[in-house]
């Protein structure tokens, strides 16, 4: 049984992890880059990492640890991405996996073959066959750009090239988009900034990080005895007593459950905006050279456009006629991870979750390991189950490009853990 992985960030890692300590050694991971870590490897250029030199996590360090590996009690709850790497990096040592990872090696295209195995091209001019393919890329590499990115004509940049704030001193700035990236961008800029704009098309829930002096998913996950109905109203009376209304910002007030869209998680950017660094306007209706038009009738000029807009779902290995979800609604996987045409082929970490990723790719793969050593198998109807999954995910969520990836946190989990242990979900 060989096993191919693509990608050693915190999913590769999961799944190596589980699949080795199963006794299935013939492992092999390809990672492109020359380290473990993914999107956690901070470098100042753009390249495959999205963080920023700023970037701290925000799910907190007691609900983002695998449960075999605690993090140190020396960080924070909200550990730095330099922490988060370590941690990475000690988890691969402590379970001796870089053993299994082949760096520096693209996987340039991947094509199953008639016997049901999987032929990958490799950047070092090879070729090489495995039975079983685990695809761990990540979904934070193509940046997804807005139809007028071509109309402006000052300095544009998507939230993914943004590193440090240098280089904005006396700019006019917007930030397009107020999700946890965009609120980021958006906190960074304002520190030297001239002047620093956020513009929103749609409604937010902006969450602090801390909710009762406590981290705001440990807070969550004690509400999760209660019926949905109370969790939901307790969550808004909860964030009402904290922070008021939103249109007291300038915001737009939600008018959907906080449970209904991916939150976005910080603490300063309210601040920043009572403190008059950050000014909420509306979407944008059109770009002529440097000035805005929004969507309010109100414009004005800017020096510097960051696009907070999201990322693009790819697998640049794929054929597009053979999988291309870059513009899917949904995605039809059954419990996101089985294709139901590829029995073959594997997706861990191919979800935006409401917490933290690590712990259900954990979750995924050591799913993966017990059906891969018969320990648990798949129910006889789950590829018609992919498909009604994929829309019921989708459904549970406002109409946003991002919500074909999102899970609520527990209910997945519950449904991972279940099929594991070998009940019918």
């Amino acid at each position: 049984m060989r096993i191919a992985i693509i990608g050693a960030g915190c999913s590769g890692l999961s799944a190596i992890k589980q699949l080795a300590a199963a006794g299935l050694k013939d492992i092999v991971c390809y990672e492109r880059n020359d380290q473990i870590g993914g999107n956690w490897v901070y470098t100042a250029n753009s390249s495959h990492s999205s963080i920023s030199k700023t970037t701290h996590v925000i799910s907190s360090k007691t609900k983002s640890q695998f449960n075999d590996f605690a993090m140190p009690e020396s960080y924070p709850d909200y550990p730095s991405h330099k922490q988060i790497l370590a941690y990475f990096q000690a988890y691969a040592r402590h379970f001796q996996l870089e053993k299994y990872i082949h760096f520096n090696i693209a996987v340039l295209h991947v094509e199953k073959t008639a016997n049901e195995r999987w032929r990958l091209s490799l950047c070092d001019g090879t070729q090489t066959e495995f039975d079983y393919l685990i695809v761990a890329n990540g979904h934070h590499a193509i940046p997804r750009h807005p139809g007028w990115k071509a109309d402006f004509l000052g300095k544009y940049l998507h939230a993914h090239e943004f590193k440090t704030n240098e280089g904005l001193n006396d700019k006019r700035v917007l930030v397009v988009g107020a999700g946890n990236s965009g609120c980021d961008c958006a906190t960074e800029a304002s520190r030297n900034a001239a002047s620093v704009d956020l513009s929103l098309r749609s409604p937010q829930y902006i969450i602090p990080k801390l909710i009762m002096g406590k981290p705001t998913d440990t807070f969550a996950a004690s509400l999760q005895w209660l019926p949905q109905r109370i969790q939901n109203w307790l969550q808004k009376i909860s964030l009402h007593i904290q922070i008021g209304r939103y249109r007291d910002y300038g915001l737009p007030e939600p008018d959907f459950l906080p449970t209904q869209a991916h939150p976005t998680i910080n603490s300063e950017i309210l601040d920043k905006i009572r403190h008059g660094k950050i000014h909420p306007r509306a979407g944008i209706e059109s770009i002529k050279g440097c000035r805005v038009c929004f969507t309010d009738g109100t414009s004005s000029e800017y020096d510097v456009i960051i696009a907070a807009t999201g990322y693009t779902i790819g697998f640049p290995f794929f054929d597009r006629n053979f999988i291309d979800w870059g513009e899917a609604r949904y995605i039809p996987l059954y419990l996101r991870i089985f294709h139901p045409k590829h029995p073959s082929l594997f997706f861990v970490g191919l979800i935006q979750p409401q917490g933290c990723i690590w712990t259900l790719t954990e979750a995924q793969s050591y799913l993966i390991t017990q059906y891969l050593t018969g320990k648990t198998q798949l129910p006889s109807n789950w590829r018609e189950q992919a498909e009604r999954e994929g829309k019921y995910w989708v459904s549970q969520f406002i109409t946003r490009p991002r919500h074909s990836l999102e899970v609520h946190y527990y209910p997945y989990l519950k449904k991972l853990q279940q099929m594991s242990a070998g009940k019918s979900i």
